[in-house]
């Protein structure tokens, strides 16, 4: 018989980076993680264009590496990244594995894909 871990769908797309990695997620997959949510949600967007329900903290993704200080201090806390596109969340997913942490995920698509998806931004 299967062990539960072998059974259980794992969630998003691991991104290889300069060293380490972090998951890509769907805004399906993000909108059931909200529901048990245990993460950091971080809107890495500028200018300011609205946020994902339940957003922890907007950080601009060109100044995350000088903003550690906001994030949680353990490095292995569970980090999940947006922007408008998924570009920009890119970019701040890269700089905070290359800071030392490993828990970094990332909404794939963005905001964008999170309103195709019929979920509401609020402004």
């Amino acid at each position: 018989t299967p062990t539960v871990s072998t059974i259980t769908a794992k969630i998003g797309k691991e991104v290889k980076v300069d060293g380490g990695s972090y998951t890509n997620v769907s805004a399906t997959e993000l909108k059931d993680l909200l529901n048990k949510k245990d993460f950091t949600l971080i809107n890495v967007h500028i200018p300011f264009e609205g946020n994902l329900p339940k957003t922890d903290l907007s950080i601009p993704y060109d100044t995350i590496g000088q903003n550690l200080s906001k994030l949680p201090g353990d490095k292995n806390a569970k980090l999940f990244l947006y922007c408008r596109s998924g570009r920009m969340s890119d970019i701040a997913a890269r700089e905070l594995v290359k800071q030392g942490y490993t828990n970094i995920w990332n909404l794939d698509g963005g905001m964008v894909a999170w309103e195709q998806s019929v979920q509401p931004i609020e402004k």
